[in-house]
């Protein structure tokens, strides 16, 4: 039997790298003949992570659309324009069976190049409000998977999974406590908090934590704390782990008695999955204020908390009191825990294997 061509597009962070990678490896278990190809956008961090991951990855010079109207955005134009016409000339050399978008800008070109040369489409749709290019690329696509219910106003309910997000699986699988400790040098005796603003870092997040170091120190409590690249404070290791990237978020979740971070799709998922309290604090500097919207669908379930981005300076004080409410933990755990979605990567993987054209 002829092996399987699938094309993966996504990217410009990790909520839409990491879900790409996650339903490539599930397809490689389920077929292991199958070939890959990733289209990235030129300079942005899918070009780093898909090769780490064992994947061949192609670039192209597409940018974001600026949402105010600017005279760069003609050359914005110009790029997808180019774009466009170098994903016609990867589709029709790789000749794929399926092509995979998991949102950004970079997979509106590349599908759409798929899309007219009559291939099978795949979209994920993580958020609680579709992004512009799932938006239109939903148009044509052959299956539209979601991470959140209800999501019949923006796409054809007839083409809808409701599949959940894909966490990479290393997340929900047993983490050695011991060995965690020792590769983050933290205490087992005392409370440990996970920080995270997602790949690309969060301002505020940072901002919050660093202001009450000294707060949260004389409480015990000991950070694992994803600061992002931007940041670039030395902090003394009195504290707790500080690191730009995190490589081994499955220790990080394991150790963490709560998790403070942005209320981006996946982090989201892996904080369901792994039955985690959390602080939620959405990033106000996204479209549609999508991120609030899912902090919200939890919050109002009692599954976390939501703290607002203009509130960072309470954080401190916030992580402090949610610790030491036993009974709030216990509830946050309670409620979070049916949440989770544990076969969604499978799900998505074996759609995007049974919409695939069959030569």
């Amino acid at each position: 039997m002829k092996p399987l061509n699938i094309l993966i597009s996504g990217g410009g962070t990790g909520g839409h790298i990491f879900p790409a990678i996650a339903i490539a490896n599930r397809i490689k278990e389920l077929n292991p003949q199958a070939q890959f190809l990733f289209v990235g956008a030129t300079g942005r961090m899918e070009m780093e992570k898909i090769p780490q991951a064992g994947y061949t990855i192609v670039d192209l010079p597409v940018q974001g659309l600026k949402r105010s109207l600017t005279i760069s955005n003609l050359k914005v134009a110009f790029d997808f324009i180019k774009s466009y016409f170098r994903a016609k000339k990867l589709v029709k050399k790789f000749n794929p069976n399926v092509a995979i978008g998991t949102g950004g800008y970079v997979s509106l070109p590349v599908l759409y190049a798929a899309q007219q040369a009559r291939v099978p489409t795949l979209i994920w749709e993580g958020n609680g409000y579709a992004g512009l290019a799932n938006k239109i690329l939903s148009r044509k696509a052959t299956a539209i998977c979601t991470g959140l219910p209800d999501m019949e106003q923006f796409f054809d309910l007839r083409k809808i999974h409701f599949t959940g997000n894909p966490i990479r699986q290393e997340i929900i699988e047993n983490t050695d406590i011991a060995i965690a400790l020792k590769e983050f040098s933290l205490q087992a005796n005392k409370p440990i908090i996970f920080v995270t603003g997602g790949s690309l870092g969060a301002r505020n997040i940072n901002q919050g934590i660093l202001e009450s170091l000294d707060l949260l120190h004389q409480q015990g409590i000991q950070l694992i704390w994803q600061t992002g690249k931007s940041f670039t404070q030395k902090i003394d290791p009195i504290y707790g782990y500080v690191s730009p990237f995190i490589n081994n978020m499955a220790a990080a979740y394991a150790l963490s008695d709560l998790v403070v971070s942005r209320a981006g799709a996946i982090t989201i998922a892996e904080i369901c999955a792994t039955k985690k309290p959390a602080i939620l604090i959405p990033s106000p500097n996204v479209t549609d204020d999508h991120q609030t919207k899912n902090a919200q669908a939890l919050s109002k379930l009692n599954a976390s908390i939501l703290l607002p981005d203009s509130q960072f300076r309470s954080l401190g004080a916030t992580i402090i009191q949610t610790l030491q409410n036993k009974e709030l933990l216990k509830t946050l755990v309670h409620n979070i825990s049916p949440l989770a979605k544990p076969q969604s990567t499978n799900q998505i993987a074996e759609i995007a294997l049974q919409i695939a054209k069959k030569d």
